[in-house]
C-alpha cells in the first residue's frame, strides 16, 4: 500500500515547547551515544553492534540513576532514533557515495524526531494533534484527511526560525488507473527562467532568492558583527532564519502552483535526466540553480503525475536535445556554444529558439520511448 505525507503547522504551549525541547534533546543524545558505542566496538573486535543490541541497552540504560530522565520522553521516538543510526550505517556500506554517519550537534537549530502509531498514541482531530507524553497540540489542518487513511507515523520538526511542523505518514490503498496518454509536454531546462515546455510558454519564476539576495547579506553582515550567544545576536539569528524561511516557501508555492498546472493539462510530462549536483558546483551557475530549485520541481511534477495515473519521463542526460534539428532531424554541433540561443538549420534552413527546440525534442523522444 503507497504512503502519503502531510504536513501541518504547531503551535505548542509554553510547557510544550519544554517537552518538545526535551524529546529533541533526548534523541540527539541516544543517537550520538550508539554512534560512538558503535565506532568503539567495531575498533576494537572488528564487529557491528546491530539494532536489537543497542535497543536492549537502551532498555537497560533508562534503568540507570543517571540517565532516568530518559523515561520522560517518547521511548518510541528513542528507539525510531536507533532505527535511524541503523540506516545510516546500512546506507554507508551498501550505497557508494553516502557519507560515513555523524554525530549530531545541539548547536543545530533544526531539529526533530519521529515516533510510530502504536494503539492510537496519536489521534489528529477536532484541530489538534495528540503527541505521545506531550499530549494535544493546536496544528492548523490545511486539508481533510479521508477516512480510508490511516496513520503510521509522525516526525515533528522545529525550523532555525523556532516555528514548529509535523509532518504525518498516511498510508491508503492506491486505486487510480494507469492512463494511456495522450497529452505530452516536453520540458528543457532554464537556468534564468526554470524552464520552457514544447508549447513555447516559459516559468517565468521571479528567482525569489536573487530578489533578496541583498537584504540578506545586509542582515547576516549584522548578525557576524554581534556577540555570539548574546540576546541581541539570537534575535537577529531568528530575523536571518525567517528571511531564509521566507524564500524557500515562495520558491515551494510557486514550483506547486506550476506542477499542479502541468499535471491537470497534460497525461505525460517528458524531462531531462540532468545532474544537478554538477551543475550547481558550476562557479558561473551555482546560486541560479539552487534558486531555480529544479530538483524539487520535478519531485512535486513526479508524484502529482501518479497519484492521477500519469507519467513523467526521464530522458537519457547524453540526448542531444539541443543540438538536433526538431523539423528534419539534422544534428548541428555548432549549437555546443551555450551563447547561441537562436540557429538556422543547415540541412532544412529552419529558424529555431534553442530552448523551444530543445523541448521539442525531449517531448517526441518521450513520446518514441512510451511507444516502443
Amino acid at each position: 500500500m503507497p504512503n502519503k505525507a502531510c504536513k501541518f503547522r504547531l503551535y505548542p504551549t509554553p510547557a510544550q515547547k519544554i517537552l518538545l525541547a526535551k524529546t529533541f534533546g533526548c534523541v540527539r543524545l541516544v543517537y550520538n551515544h550508539w554512534l560512538d558505542r558503535k565506532i568503539s566496538q567495531y575498533k576494537e573486535d572488528q564487529t557491528a553492534l546491530s539494532y536489537t543490541s543497542c535497543a536492549k541497552e537502551l532498555a537497560v540504560l533508562k534503568k540507570t540513576e543517571e540517565y532516568a530522565f530518559l523515561k520522560e520522553v517518547d521511548s518510541i521516538s528513542l528507539q525510531q532514533s536507533l532505527r535511524h543510526l541503523d540506516q545510516a550505517f546500512q546506507n554507508f556500506f551498501k550505497r557508494p557515495g553516502t557519507g560515513f554517519p555523524r554525530f549530531k550537534s545541539k548547536r543545530n537549530r533544526k531539529n526533530s524526531y519521529s515516533t510510530v502509531c502504536v494503539n492510537q498514541n496519536i489521534l489528529l482531530s477536532d484541530g489538534c494533534l495528540k503527541l505521545p507524553k506531550i499530549g494535544p497540540v493546536k496544528v492548523k489542518q490545511h486539508r481533510k484527511i479521508p477516512a480510508s487513511y490511516v496513520l503510521k507515523s509522525v516526525t515533528v520538526s522545529q525550523s532555525p526560525s523556532g516555528k514548529y511542523h509535523a509532518s504525518i505518514l498516511f498510508e491508503y490503498e492506491n486505486q487510480v488507473p494507469e492512463r494511456k496518454p495522450h497529452t505530452f509536454l516536453g520540458l528543457d531546462f532554464s537556468m534564468n527562467g526554470l524552464y520552457k515546455d514544447s508549447e513555447g510558454n516559459e516559468a517565468e519564476y521571479p528567482k525569489y532568492y536573487r530578489k533578496w539576495e541583498k537584504k540578506l547579506e545586509r542582515e547576516q553582515r549584522k548578525l557576524s558583527h554581534m556577540q555570539k550567544g548574546s540576546r541581541n545576536w539570537e534575535k537577529q539569528r531568528i530575523k536571518v532564519a525567517r528571511l531564509h524561511e521566507k524564500v524557500a516557501n515562495q520558491r515551494k508555492d510557486f514550483l506547486h502552483k506550476r506542477s499542479r498546472e502541468i499535471v491537470n493539462a497534460y497525461d505525460c510530462v517528458c524531462i531531462e535526466d540532468l545532474d544537478m549536483k554538477a551543475m550547481a558546483r558550476s562557479l558561473h551557475f551555482g546560486k541560479s540553480v539552487h534558486d531555480n530549485g529544479w530538483g524539487m520541481f520535478t519531485t512535486f511534477l513526479k508524484y502529482k503525475l501518479e497519484d492521477q495515473g500519469k507519467q513523467l519521463i526521464r530522458i537519457d542526460k547524453w540526448y542531444p536535445s539541443s543540438q538536433t534539428c526538431s523539423v528534419c532531424g539534422y544534428k548541428n554541433t555548432g549549437t555546443k556554444d551555450l551563447g547561441m540561443r537562436e540557429w538556422d538549420c543547415p540541412n532544412c534552413k529552419s529558424h529555431h529558439d534553442r530552448d523551444l527546440n530543445a523541448a521539442i525534442n525531449i517531448r517526441n523522444e518521450g513520446m518514441r520511448l512510451i511507444s516502443a
